[in-house]
């Protein structure tokens, strides 16, 4: 059984020494009668048993504070009640006399030796004989960087690192200067066991950071092996280095020094700079105490080198100067190297952008194509700010899932996404739907309702057939795309909204704009990222991956068992032109699975009205081709560019096939007079 219930000290002086030890001999007198044991919780550390002298002391429990008791046992509720009973008393009920000459001996010693504790500069732990630690002064926090509150009350080993504390605890050998790292810090350690009449009783470590004395220890040797690398590395660099003292005589250069200037070691040592060249930039940095860059000089032989100069500042006063040298044509080899690693660099990381699927948060939309990768690949990017987005798209080609992927890959991610279809909403109720009305702002607004907008603040709203939306609308929308900020239907508090605006359409809002049929600001300002998305007959290499994602779909959902579709079925889907895209395909792969039988699907499942139009534009391409009258050549070319146009639905799909640019296919098209079907693509 286990029962707790807490208790408030009501001593004036809280859990002091003496009170600590009386509470130690309750607790023993509550064991022995009822056989539970009994353990304190406070200030949210871990519970301790209750006869622990040292760990309750430890605790600091002052007046008023509160205790929680906890028992264990078949007769734990009779045991901790007497307890908090206890707990809560003035423990001089039984005492008439205040607190005697040895408890106040008691609280004495008991500050001293903690004033002694803390003020030590060394580190002191100290452990019980059950190495749980019950001492850590602030030196030992310091030392070690582990609080106190980390280490008191648990055992040694558990907290601190290569501790031998127990073992000394355990053998009652002191270890004497022992040197230990723990963490960061270097140690030199004592270990001795605490001997009560002649027991061990526990052990205490007194230790020091030696970290700063060894330190100095190998500061001469890291000075003298850091001389010799630098020595090395100034041998070993491509610049030319050359040091001059504050008076301007060279004391060093380098071997690619003497390389880049085309001289000797013995013409330089030693020679005065104001000799040699006195207008150069290593004199102007020898008087300015300034740095000179990119300074371009001329020797006496015709070598022209580009120096970076330096001065070298020791205790705020000019020492001497360092000069970096490169030969002008070496310069010049690296920048023309450059250009083709960044230009190669820039090629390589649009190629992965184009041909990574940019983000997870687009794997719902199936494609591997190119226009379906350059399309997301712009999303992706489009996610990263929060710019307004046009998406433009036949229906059914999954402008929903890129405005949801946008969303879920930008900064408005753990925000809502509201999602409003402008054009199946009534007129008449749009302005509500969208911006929400105040209770009897019309007949039957019973109710305050809030709108999408108010409930996709700090989220993402999508307009999806934006094109559908009245102009009077489109004029309140204009406001919340500008100012952030509308009023519901019937109310006069101006609301503003923090929200990502994706917009869908698969109208031509040019053309509308045009007609003044949709307002030319409002699509300047929805159409600052735009995003079209291909039909799907013209991403015909992304039509096996979604027929086998909606076959695996379907055949889960209705639990149909169908292995795959046979090749002339495959070859049907490829040569449809989709007029319903991506949705049309689904909802075709749903009927077929629901009402197809075999584990296969062939031919004979599809639609009937699919499978004609295919067979029949391949009957009227070939017919002509086999007949006994020979047909003009213009006919024939007609006739082929017609073709091409019909199964791959753009002038630049047709062209691909037909070994021709797009021009040379619209302006075909538009000699047989077959264009207009087309302009779209």
């Amino acid at each position: 059984m286990y029962y707790e219930k807490k208790a408030v000290i009501r001593h004036q002086k809280g859990l002091h020494t003496r009170v600590a030890a009386m509470v130690v001999q309750k607790y023993h007198e509550l064991n022995t009668q009822y056989h539970a044991s009994i353990f304190f919780k406070y200030n949210h550390r871990d519970k301790i048993l209750a006869n622990n002298l040292m760990l309750l002391c430890s605790l600091k429990v002052k007046s008023g504070d509160e205790l929680w008791v906890a028992g264990s046992g078949s007769q734990a509720e009779p045991a901790v009640e007497q307890m908090v009973d206890f707990l809560e008393s003035d423990f001089q009920l039984n005492n008439p006399r205040t607190i005697t000459e040895v408890d106040k001996l008691l609280e004495n010693h008991s500050f001293t030796a903690e004033q002694v504790f803390k003020s030590m500069a060394n580190g002191l732990m100290v452990s019980d004989e059950d190495d749980v630690v019950t001492v850590f002064n602030p030196a030992a926090e310091d030392i070690l960087g582990i609080a106190a509150s980390a280490v008191v009350g648990k055992k040694v080993y558990d907290t601190i690192p290569n501790s031998r504390l127990h073992i000394v605890n355990q053998t009652g050998i002191p270890e004497l200067s022992c040197r230990q790292i723990v963490g960061d810090s270097i140690t030199i350690t004592n270990r001795t066991p605490i001997m009560i009449d002649g027991q061990v009783r526990g052990a205490v470590a007194i230790f020091e950071d030696i970290s700063a004395l060894e330190k100095i220890t190998w500061e001469l040797q890291e000075i003298k092996e850091l001389k010799e690398r630098l020595q090395l590395v100034l041998e070993s660099v491509q610049d030319g280095i050359c040091v001059l003292n504050k008076d301007g005589c060279i004391t060093y250069v380098n071997p690619a020094y003497l390389r880049i200037v085309n001289q000797q070691y013995e013409q330089l040592i030693g020679k005065n700079i104001y000799n040699i060249s006195p207008d150069g930039a290593r004199c102007a940095v020898l008087k300015s105490g300034k740095q000179i860059l990119g300074s371009i000089s001329y020797k006496s032989d015709g070598v022209a080198v580009i120096a970076n100069v330096n001065p070298i500042i020791v205790d705020g006063e000019l020492t001497g100067a360092v000069s970096a040298v490169k030969g002008i044509t070496e310069v010049q080899g690296f920048m023309e190297k450059l250009s083709r690693i960044s230009a190669k660099a820039e090629y390589l990381e649009q190629e992965l952008w184009r041909t990574k699927k940019p983000n997870s948060t687009f794997e719902h939309f199936i494609g591997r194509s190119g226009k379906v990768l350059d399309v997301l690949a712009m999303a992706a990017k489009a996610a990263q700010g929060g710019s307004n987005v046009l998406i433009r798209g036949e229906s059914g080609t999954g402008k929903e899932l890129v405005a949801e992927g946008i969303h879920y890959a930008s900064s408005w991610a753990k925000g809502p996404f509201i999602r409003v279809n402008c054009g199946a909403i009534p007129i008449n109720l749009l302005e509500s739907e969208l911006f929400g009305h105040e209770r009897g702002s019309f007949t039957g607004a019973v109710r305050k309702k809030l709108g999408k907008f108010e409930l996709a603040n700090k989220g993402t709203i999508f307009l999806d057939e934006i094109g559908e939306m009245e102009k009077n609308m489109q004029v309140k929308l204009l406001r919340v795309l500008q100012k952030k900020e509308f009023e519901r239907v019937g109310g006069e508090v101006t609301i503003k909204v923090n929200v990502r605006i994706i917009a869908a359409t698969n109208q031509n809002l040019e053309a509308m704009v045009a007609q003044n049929e949709f307002r030319e600001d409002l699509y300047y300002r929805l159409n600052v990222i735009p995003l079209l998305l291909p039909p799907l007959r013209e991403r015909k290499e992304d039509i096996p991956l979604l027929a086998e994602h909606f076959l695996n779909k379907m055949a889960c959902e209705l639990g149909r068992n169908i292995k795959g579709i046979r090749r002339e079925a495959l070859d049907v889907l490829m040569n449809y032109r989709w007029p319903g895209n991506v949705r049309e395909l689904e909802n075709i792969i749903e009927r077929i699975v629901t009402l197809s039988e075999g584990d296969y699907i062939d031919t004979q499942h599809l639609p009937s009205y699919l499978r004609e139009e295919v067979f029949s534009e391949n009957r009227d391409y070939s017919s002509s081709l086999v007949q006994d009258v020979i047909l003009s050549w213009e006919d024939y070319e007609k006739q082929i560019i017609q073709q091409a146009l019909n199964k791959y639905g753009s002038f630049n799909g047709a062209g691909k096939v037909l070994g021709l640019t797009h021009k040379t296919v619209a302006a075909k098209a538009k000699k047989y007079g077959i264009e207009k079907i087309y302009l779209g693509n």
